[in-house]
């Protein structure tokens, strides 16, 4: 009886989310409300004829065209709008352009778990997020992406007859077991003269059963030495070496090589976690971990075909970076570089609400911060003055009186894993083909 209250409320915020997803609510603004507000002058004036109301998508589908990756930002790491609006987008793209991947910026074997629910109803999804979105991915751990994995098994068994939907996460920072398990079990099988020297050079790395991801991440990070954390690289680097070399199985039939293709990418994902934390500069780093995020992005892409939607922060995917000191180089540039058109990317921002984050890197307890509207000089204070409240603007179509004011950069909310009232300068027409705005959001629902 002690859990019935949490279940009621998370049933019922379940149902209210899609209620709200069914009836296209999100962004709508009546006619009369739009007319009300009188066109601006100045680059408000020019977005105002180029803007286009939420309560619609299928302007959305035009700005996206043919492309095959479609990343979509968020300006906070924990807003349910945001976080609302990823869900109504990937199912309208799944319903009109044959979307089926959720790609998200979280851990590449924390992905293979909940697509392993996601198609085959394999686990617990909400235990799953428990105890692997933690750490960096804290902000992961909410009603609304449990809806949404929900929502995707739901799709997969009301529609045998079409491809399957699939979730994938396309980050280095937990290295859990279900990415050996893919590795060693290859190997076990098909190339068994492989097998202990891959399970010797996997007995220190391979986290234990439950392991708590926060708690793994954060030792790799702060508690072990520098020697350590290299040679834990070198470990994982010569597995993927063995497969690679060595590795291809005996058979050639198409069981046994698309057997091979996911050993050897589950064997870069755990060597790309390992080599991530092996870095002593924060920014190669960061900008080994952006490139990895693309490359994996991009081997989902050429092995299962399809569509993908990639879920993360803006500063993920925009082409240029807001903080070059500390985030060289994006995953969207990344992309744009490997990709071409077949990328397109969608900038989230808001101007005012509350968001979740953490106070500091020195705690594991989220709190809930407000944010008031935007003063001028930001980006949002003029962003907000657009006639509809809520709306999507195709920036490479933008009119000449606007280009000025979205190739110039300004200060620009952005709230990640921490708190911190310094907003980034952006240049939104540099960083971004698409950009939504929200007049107001409100903190995310996390799962306790």
């Amino acid at each position: 009886m002690t859990h019935a209250r949490p279940v009621i409320r998370r049933r019922l915020l379940a149902m209210a989310t899609a209620a709200a997803l069914t009836a296209a609510t999100l962004g709508t603004v009546t006619g009369a409300a739009a007319a009300a507000t009188p066109a601006g002058s100045g680059p408000v004036g020019a977005l105002d004829g180029s803007a286009y109301s939420l309560g619609d998508l299928h302007a959305l589908d035009r700005m996206i065209g043919g492309a095959r990756v479609v990343g979509l930002g968020e300006a906070s790491h924990s807003a349910h709008e945001f976080f609302i609006l990823k869900q109504r987008v990937f199912r309208h793209l799944v319903a009109t352009r044959g979307f089926t991947t959720f790609a998200l910026e979280t851990s590449w074997s924390t992905g293979l778990r909940l697509d392993a629910y996601v198609t085959r109803g394999i686990g617990d999804p909400e235990q799953i997020m428990r105890s692997e979105f933690q750490g960096q991915y804290v902000f992961w751990s909410t009603q609304e992406y449990l809806d949404l994995i929900h929502w995707m098994r739901r799709y997969n068994l009301a529609h045998p007859d079409r491809p399957q939907l699939r979730f994938v996460g396309n980050d280095l920072g937990f290295a859990g077991r279900a990415a050996f398990d893919q590795v060693t079990g290859y190997v076990t099988r098909y190339r068994p003269d492989l097998a202990d020297r891959a399970e010797t050079l996997y007995k220190t790395l391979r986290p234990e059963e439950n392991t708590d991801a926060g708690r793994w991440m954060n030792h790799q990070l702060y508690e072990k030495s520098e020697a350590d954390r290299k040679q834990d690289a070198a470990a994982a680097d010569a597995v993927l070496a063995l497969l690679r070399e060595r590795g291809r199985p005996h058979r050639d039939d198409r069981r046994s090589r698309e057997a091979y293709a996911w050993a050897l990418q589950n064997a870069t994902a755990i060597a790309q976690s390992f080599t991530g934390y092996a870095f002593e500069d924060f920014a190669e780093r960061m900008r080994y971990r952006d490139r990895a995020m693309a490359d994996n992005t991009a081997w989902w892409l050429r092995r299962h075909g399809g569509r993908i939607l990639l879920a993360s922060n803006n500063g993920h995917v925009a082409y240029t970076s807001d903080n070059p000191a500390l985030f060289p180089e994006p995953t969207g540039a990344f992309l744009r570089t490997r990709l071409g058109d077949d990328y397109v990317n969608i900038g989230l921002t808001f101007d005012h609400g509350t968001v979740n984050a953490l106070p500091d890197f020195t705690t594991t307890h989220p709190k809930t911060y407000t944010v008031a509207p935007a003063p001028e000089g930001h980006n949002e204070h003029t962003l907000d003055k657009v006639r509809l409240r809520d709306f999507v603007i195709d920036l490479r179509t933008a009119p000449t009186a606007a280009r000025t004011w979205l190739d110039t950069a300004r200060p620009t909310r952005s709230y990640g894993l921490y708190w911190s009232t310094d907003d980034p300068h952006t240049a939104l027409g540099r960083s971004y083909d698409v950009l939504v705005h929200l007049h107001r959001v409100e903190a995310a629902h996390l799962l306790r």
